[in-house]
């Protein structure tokens, strides 16, 4: 491995000027976990690295809830710093109260040493096809904040993720903050990982579903995700439109299932062939939905 500059800028302004100044030959680090595993594979071989450790204005957390929300949402968001852990997103009480879902999922991060490392805004920039927090932040209409050049922008991460490792950062850009909206009081979301190999190991196939529920019990909005089965987390509008205004029985359940297995072409690798894959995107999707809908269900029973 050739000699790599190590540089520590003590404000985002100078690591953006860093990143100016030396092009392509510069990479970010952060927590470190992903890229160093790069480097080692000779996956990426950059001339300098700059560290964010120093930038304490990216380890930024708040809850923001505004005081005229209405009853059908809290209006409120999660603001998560870039450098702000995955173990701090899977152990807080504030991120559990509010989003126990996302929580959940941050804790299936492989193992409690790497969640300790590594780092939201990191997950998000390394585009990890079998990671899985993206699929879950993609169902539940999260977007993230980035600063480069030309000032800052909010992405959606329904449009963040472009292809295996590689996302919609422009040239110079970093990203600063992950912002999740509050799921409706009326809603309730799923996520399920089947791992094919141990139980640390990155997903074979993960699903998110998020259901919102009418007052009539008919279903006012879905929103599905599958993870770990191509570049990027797949959503399938026309296949969620099946379900809007329909009671979410058994049939139509399958039938949303069955849109999902037939509509992704997955990968095969190690962790299973595409037919297998299939087959997993199938049974998940149905058990995904279904587990929401008892969540729903269930919550309305007791108000």
């Amino acid at each position: 491995m050739k000699n790599i500059k190590l540089l520590f800028p003590q404000s985002l302004d100078e690591a953006i000027a860093l990143l100016a100044e030396y092009g392509d030959e510069a990479k970010v680090i952060a927590g470190g976990t992903a890229l160093t595993i790069m480097l080692k594979h000779n996956l990426v071989d950059p001339s300098v690295l700059v560290s964010l450790q120093d930038l304490d204005e990216l380890r930024g957390f708040a809850h923001a809830v505004p005081a005229n929300a209405g009853s059908g949402s809290t209006g409120g968001e999660l603001r998560f710093g870039a450098l702000r852990t995955i173990r701090f997103g899977e152990t807080s009480p504030v991120v559990r109260a509010a989003n126990p879902v996302l929580a959940e999922t941050f804790g299936k991060v492989a193992s409690v040493r790497v969640r300790c490392a590594a780092t939201i805004g990191g997950n998000m920039t390394e585009a990890d096809y079998a990671s899985d927090p993206p699929g879950v932040l993609v169902a539940m209409g999260a977007r993230v904040k980035a600063v480069g050049p030309d000032g800052e922008r909010e992405i959606p991460l329904g449009e963040f993720f472009e292809d295996f490792y590689t996302t919609s950062l422009a040239e110079g850009e970093i990203l600063t903050e992950v912002i999740v909206p509050d799921p409706a009081a009326t809603s309730a979301a799923t996520y399920l990982k089947f791992s094919s190999r141990s139980s640390e190991d990155r997903p074979c196939v993960g699903v998110s579903a998020v259901v919102d529920l009418a007052e009539d019990g008919t279903c006012r909005d879905l929103s599905v995700v599958v993870s770990a089965v191509s570049e990027v987390p797949v959503k399938l509008a026309a296949v969620e439109e099946l379900a809007r205004g329909h009671a979410l029985d058994a049939g139509l359940i399958g039938e949303v299932a069955a849109g999902y297995c037939d509509g992704i072409e997955p990968l095969s690798d190690l962790r299973g062939s595409a037919w297998y894959r299939k087959q997993v995107v199938r049974a998940l999707v149905r058990r995904a939905i279904e587990g929401s809908l008892a969540k729903c269900q269930t919550a309305a029973s007791a108000s």
